[in-house]
């Protein structure tokens, strides 16, 4: 305990604290900082615990460390999941024709941050009249998230003065930009950074492949069953002939924003061009019904507020064009269902996932 004089710097657990059902995790309740405890012989005292208070112990403390997540985190992230869906499992490593990936990746940054609700579209009337990928996002919680990729995004869109939509945060993570002045924007060596943190995480594994003239670092598939988890969500998403959502198309229950998730999941690996890998084990036909079921589910998701009727967009009719009508009762099943994990009607994080997926629809690979 530091001295009476000094000023020490610690985190504060209040109490109570309750236990989630799912992983045994536990989260403190925030209390007030005028609430009584015991010392540490068990007497009640009127220390304040994160006070100066006369009589209470001097411990500064952020309050924003007392927050709490809503729901659990996913293991992986989204930027991770479509890595792991890219990479050959014995190989470990990409197609090398493959020239969507680290644009669909950096699309997948501003997902996530939006989905873990620590950015959101500035709330103004006027952003109606703009494009979806150009109506201005700003930060709205600045806490560390925990994955370097996304706490450096974070970090850069929160200090940088001038706000700009997504569709120029993409552009700029990406390095496409002819502004010498915002090349510092550019998140470099996304792929290898991402394959290092599935091997810290036991997915994927390192060794050294030769490629003729050259050595290079390859990830091969550590956890079978993760990827044949990921596999799995994505078959059973796409082909799913009713119009309730299998358990088996989503993440475990209580994962924050699950539906989603799964979502943005087709979504950015069809943009990415790895949803091939996971549909290869699909006959002909069904891998053909199952991209037009992914063209649907994108076209809903790319409008704002996501439609849940055939003629809610002009994405729709556009790439609608050979799905079945069960496919599209799947789809309009799935926006409803996806609009109940929102905070309210407009929420704005929600509406950075719109124009993220409004800019995948917009690459040469969907065209």
């Amino acid at each position: 305990m530091a001295s009476t004089g000094g000023l020490s710097r610690r985190r504060v657990a209040p109490t109570p604290a309750t236990t989630t059902a799912d992983d045994g995790v536990i989260a403190p309740s925030v209390a007030s900082s005028s609430t009584p405890v015991t010392d540490g012989d068990g007497n009640g005292g009127h220390t304040h615990a994160g006070t100066a208070m006369e009589g209470g112990s001097k411990v500064a403390y952020d309050p924003r460390d007392l927050g709490n997540e809503d729901a659990a985190l996913p293991k992986l992230t989204l930027l991770e999941e479509i890595l792991l869906l890219g990479l050959k499992d014995k190989q470990g490593y990409l197609s090398f024709w493959n020239d969507n990936i680290s644009y669909a990746l950096r699309g997948c940054i501003l997902i996530e941050l939006a989905l873990r609700r620590r950015i959101a579209t500035v709330r103004e009337p006027l952003r109606r009249r703009y494009p979806l990928p150009d109506r201005l996002i700003e930060v709205i919680d600045d806490r560390q998230t925990g994955e370097t990729i996304l706490d450096e995004a974070l970090k850069m869109i929160n200090t940088t003065e001038e706000k700009m939509g997504v569709g120029s945060w993409i552009d700029l993570m990406s390095g496409e930009t002819w502004n010498v002045l915002k090349i510092g924007f550019q998140l470099k060596q996304v792929r290898e950074r991402l394959a290092k943190g599935l091997v810290d995480k036991g997915v994927l594994r390192t060794e050294k492949r030769n490629f003729l003239l050259f050595d290079m670092a390859t990830h091969p598939i550590a956890d079978t069953r993760t990827k044949e988890a990921l596999v799995s969500r994505v078959l059973a998403l796409l082909t799913i002939r009713t119009a309730a959502i299998p358990p088996q198309a989503l993440d475990k229950e209580g994962i924050q924003a699950r539906v989603m998730r799964s979502v943005a999941l087709v979504c950015a690996a069809y943009a990415a061009s790895v949803l091939e890998n996971p549909l290869a084990r699909l006959g002909y036909d069904e891998r053909e019904e199952a991209f037009a079921r992914c063209d649907d589910i994108l076209a809903e998701f790319s409008t704002w507020p996501f439609s849940s009727t055939p003629s809610g967009s002009t994405a729709a009719r556009k790439h609608s064009n050979h799905s079945s009508a069960g496919g599209k009762v799947a789809v309009f099943e799935l926006v409803k269902e996806a609009k109940k994990e929102m905070n309210r009607d407009e929420d704005l994080s929600f509406e950075i996932v719109a124009a993220v997926f409004e800019v995948f629809s917009r690459m040469d690979s969907l065209l």
